[in-house]
């Protein structure tokens, strides 16, 4: 055997394997690994002449993690050495001479057995690199446990974790995974094509997770959509007592036909029969992960005669390889027929869910909805990225027994005498002077920079100033951020008079208020809030226009009672009402109205507009019907051509009069029932034809207005809804949301909000100046637009950018200055 070796030096142990593979190629045996002064150097041999070498035995295939970017095949991180024993126990079989003949028989399993023990050095030095990884960053150490706390698997942790950006502090690094969570989150992105396309669903999974209700759930879904005739409801569960009872009886309660079949013949022909219906629910029995009859009960739904998409319910409260050996059972179907998707249920019984979305990320399973309880239909929600990334980390046990802590992962650090806890704090207040003199240099460095721009700058603040999107008042705001002088009251009184400002230039005969919910979760402590937001907005075009009142609750004492559930959204309203703008208000209401509520807005003369269920029950006539059933009834108009969701389509309408009963039938003591406009609006796509969007309009407006307005708002309120989105990422950006008793969190919480309607105007102005001012400002969050790109910037990145230009024209007013506020600033700014 060949006694030459190679000794290689590389700034870190990635770069010194690489070079390794590229000099001897992937048969390299590493001899020793040690740090030198110029990084690593790593000795390694191989015999290219003398050995003839054994074929390479394929390993098994595993699970990627690809959408995360793969582990590589050495950490980067910087190397340690390997241990002494390793070393030993290579050098004695490297360096002997090799015989003449080839070698056979025993003399293979020499060789594999040198090609195994450099193997497993290689797997023990990039193990000690990863753990030495963690000792010198204690923050990846802590998001890693945090990660497996929440159920995640070990390897997508690790995975994730290795391309995390340097330099990140626990909240950062948190934002950072949670975002790279939700990007690589497979999800249903949109249920109106799921819905208007129809077709045969059919629910799979083991025993116990939930196949019935929750096709009761999705059942009662398509129900409020398109009515009971146009969906039908199948069960192949033959074999649990009561079973096709319990559907029956769901059936029943939504009015829906319920049907058993026993095998294949009769399943294609139930479905022969069922070719009218839109769309048909298939519940079928229950099978673990484990029985060999599950391939049969899958190649029995593809090969029913007709399409036949299957969805896998995941039990959030199972073990991640359990929930990974279900995943593996259930995803190939006979023909190419892969799953469509998945349901996570049990979700409110979960202590670590994290498992659920390391599954469905390994698996590019789309996720369609989350069941979260037994209750029939509210407890199934559509899958939101953001929310289920935050319910992970919200319901991660705070007594994990069968997740490993520190002594598990051998990854305890290193205790700290006296001598180097001083040490420690003299190096870091030394690194703060400096961060401090570089801040400051970088801050005069910049201004000098942009004088050379200046001309630009100045311009392209001009036109946001003079663009009618609230500018001045919204940068006059966000300089009260940093005064403390300031009070959150007096911030409201600004805030008011603003609006009045901006309601008398946009709106010409009344303002639309509307509200919203962001959820936000303090960074340290965890706790939950609900902000429950009010925006109003210009009665000419939909444009939010001014975020005059904020409303803060925690989500842990969130009502429940149905009597109680619009308490926080009642006080909004009923601030709103007590303020002058100078016009009359229309609330445009999410859902309706509670009947005391009704009765009392009457009394107050509180004008309001609402989408209201299909299967709402109202009076037509002194008859009892639904509006759904109602709307059978109707002589539509004339399509028109509208924008819905940002696209042309085609509109029609109709409208009567319809009475809600405020009490129940035959109550003497029942309130009486006021009559409302009730307007029905079919929205549908331009070219086919198809029905997109059918709405229900309930108000107790005048007939002064006309149906078609009613239903121009209501496109509005729905273009407007993202803005609380939006406010959430705002809120984020100016420092989150504090622990109690933080003084200016309120503050922060109200001109995020007003922010948010100057961005969001900006992100939607069509005049000449905009493309220009959205490229600048999203150049100061760091990102480039290309000319002509389809894709604009983002209101978050232009949030971002103006916060950014809002610090460099100060600090250029200021001429130099260098605060700490602008240093700050200008900090962020440059990286």
């Amino acid at each position: 055997m060949s006694t030459n070796a190679t000794t290689i030096v590389a700034p870190s142990s990635r770069e010194a394997l690489r070079l390794v593979r590229e000099q001897l190629g992937p048969d390299a045996i590493i001899l020793s690994n040690r740090v030198v002064d110029g990084g690593v150097e790593i000795i390694a041999m191989l015999d290219q002449e003398d050995v003839p070498q054994p074929q390479a035995t394929v390993p098994p295939p595993v699970e990627s993690v690809a959408p995360l970017l793969p582990v590589a095949a050495a950490p980067a991180p910087t190397p340690v050495p390997a241990p002494v024993a390793a070393v030993q126990a290579v050098a004695p079989i490297s360096t002997p001479a090799a015989p003449a003949a080839p070698i056979a028989g025993s003399n293979n399993s020499v060789i594999s057995e040198i090609h195994s023990m450099r193997g497993m050095i290689e797997e023990q030095l990039a193990g000690l690199v990863w753990n030495d990884k963690q000792r010198r960053d204690p923050v990846r150490g802590h998001l890693l446990r945090t990660l497996l706390g929440a159920g995640f698997s070990a390897r997508l942790a690790k995975a994730m974790l290795d391309h995390l950006p340097t330099g990140q502090n626990f909240a950062t690094g948190m934002a950072w995974v949670k975002a790279e969570l939700a990007r690589n989150l497979p999800l249903l992105e949109n249920e109106d094509a799921l819905m208007d396309a129809g077709g045969v669903y059919a629910l799979m999974g083991p025993t116990g997770v939930g196949k019935t209700t929750t096709t009761a759930k999705l059942a009662a879904r398509c129900v409020l959509r398109f009515g009971p005739e146009k969906l039908a409801l199948l069960t192949t569960d033959s074999y649990r007592i009561g079973a096709f009872e319990q559907l029956r009886i769901y059936g029943q309660i939504l009015g829906v036909s319920v049907h058993a079949v026993k095998d294949a013949a009769d399943l294609r022909l139930a479905l022969d029969d069922l070719r009218d219906k839109h769309m048909v629910l298939i519940d079928t029995v229950g099978k673990s992960q484990r029985d060999r009859t599950v391939s049969e009960q899958v190649a029995m739904l593809c090969g029913a005669g007709r399409p036949v998409k299957r969805l896998l319910l995941l039990n959030a409260a199972s073990h991640g390889d359990t929930l990974n050996e279900v995943v593996h059972a259930y995803k190939h179907g006979a023909g190419g027929n892969e799953l469509a998707g998945c349901i996570f249920t049990k979700v409110d019984e979960a202590t670590h869910p994290g498992a659920l979305l390391d599954t469905v990320i390994r698996h590019r399973l789309p996720v369609h909805y989350v069941s979260t309880g037994q209750k029939v239909p509210e407890n199934l929600l559509l899958a939101d990225r953001t929310q289920l990334v935050d319910s992970v980390f919200q319901a991660a046990s705070r007594s994990s027994l069968f997740v490993p802590g520190e002594a598990d992962l051998a990854e305890r650090p290193a205790p700290l005498n006296n001598d180097a806890e001083v040490a420690a704090a003299a190096a870091q207040a030394a690194a703060q002077a400096e961060t401090t003199e570089r801040l400051r240099a970088q801050c005069q460095q910049l201004i000098r920079a942009l004088a050379h721009d200046a001309e630009e700058l100045a311009a392209n603040a001009a036109a946001l100033a003079n663009g009618q999107i609230g500018f001045d008042g919204t940068r006059d705001l966000w300089r009260d951020l940093a005064d403390d002088n300031v009070s959150s009251k007096v911030l409201t009184q600004k805030l008011l008079s603003q609006a009045r400002t901006e309601i008398a230039s946009a709106c010409s005969d009344v303002v639309l208020a509307m509200g919203g919910k962001v959820e936000l979760n303090a960074e340290q402590s965890g706790d939950a809030y609900i902000l429950h937001g009010s925006l109003l907005l210009s009665d000419r075009g939909g444009m939010p226009l001014a975020a005059p009142h904020q409303v803060l609750s925690t989500a842990a004492t969130a009502i429940t009672t149905a009597a109680m559930a619009a308490v926080p959204g009642q006080r909004q309203r009923d601030w709103l009402q007590q303020q002058d703008f100078g016009k009359p208000l229309v609330h445009l209401l999410e859902c309706m109205p509670l009947p005391e509520a009704m009765q009392d807005w009457s009394t107050d003369g509180v004008q309001w507009l609402a989408r209201a269920r299909a299967a709402t029950p109202v009076l037509d006539g002194g008859d009892s019907t639904t509006l759904a059933k109602l709307a059978y009834q109707l002589d539509f108009t004339p399509q028109q051509a509208v924008i819905y969701k940002g696209k042309a389509a085609l509109q029609s309408l109709a409208e009567t009069t319809v009475a809600l009963r405020l009490g129940s039938k035959g109550d003497a003591g029942a309130l009486p029932a006021p009559a409302l406009r009730c307007v029905v609006v079919r929205i549908a796509d331009r070219h086919s034809g198809k029905q997109l969007a059918q709405w229900y309009l309930l108000s107790n407006l005048g007939p002064q207005l006309a149906a078609s307005q009613l239903a121009e708002w209501t496109r509005w309120r729905l273009a407007a809804d993202p803005y609380f989105r939006l406010l959430k990422q705002a809120v984020q950006q100016l420092g989150g949301c504090g622990q109690p008793g933080d003084a200016d969190m309120l503050k922060r919480l109200l001109i995020a909000a007003q922010a948010s309607t100057t961005v969001w105007r900006l992100l939607h102005a069509q005049d000449s100046w905009a493309p220009a001012a959205r490229s600048l400002l999203a150049q100061l969050a760091g990102r480039q637009i290309r000319p002509g790109a389809s894709r604009p910037a983002s209101a978050a990145v232009l949030f971002e950018g103006f916060g950014k230009l809002i610090v460099l024209l100060d600090a250029l007013d200021a001429e130099g200055a260098t605060s700490p506020r602008q240093l700050s600033g200008i900090a962020a700014v440059q990286g």
